[in-house]
């Protein structure tokens, strides 16, 4: 059976406003740039869910919380501790009402914002669900976009 013989379905959510749910998952990652700004471990997993798999701009591949917690801490604390960053919310699509995938561009920026790179320094897939009213993130996949 080739390709040619499957209909490939659309894979979307529209039963629902989403709205809500965008500004929802826009904060979360707003609070990820907020935890990589100011170096806080905790806040940058405070969204993440306790069996999340999270794979690293180096591409380390880690499964619950508490790993990435600690990894975040000596990230913070070490290679990251002078780095500061401004994320951008590129894409956010619903698979399902409680289930979405997001996308952000990430550019490093000096400590008073100002820009340090012009173009997108490293792009993260988010799978995020929506549990008791609340978004968490499920997965995220960081990835560093090669210069020219």
């Amino acid at each position: 059976m080739s390709t040619r013989d499957v209909e490939a379905p659309v894979i979307a959510d529209d039963s629902v406003d989403h709205a809500a749910d965008r500004a929802a998952i826009e904060a979360v990652i707003a609070t990820v740039e907020t935890a990589m700004n100011t170096n806080d471990a905790e806040l940058l997993v405070k969204d993440v869910a306790r069996n999340a798999v999270v794979g690293n701009a180096v591409g380390a591949l880690m499964r619950g919380r508490d790993v990435v917690l600690e990894a975040t801490r000596v990230g913070l604390a070490g290679f990251l501790k002078d780095e500061y960053v401004r994320y951008e919310v590129t894409d956010i699509a619903f698979l399902r009402p409680d289930v979405a995938i997001a996308h952000k561009a990430a550019r490093a920026v000096t400590a008073a914002g100002e820009p340090i790179d012009v173009e997108t320094a490293m792009v993260a897939l988010y799978v995020l669900t929506k549990e008791d009213g609340r978004w968490w993130i499920a997965a995220r996949q960081n990835t560093p976009v090669p210069r020219g």
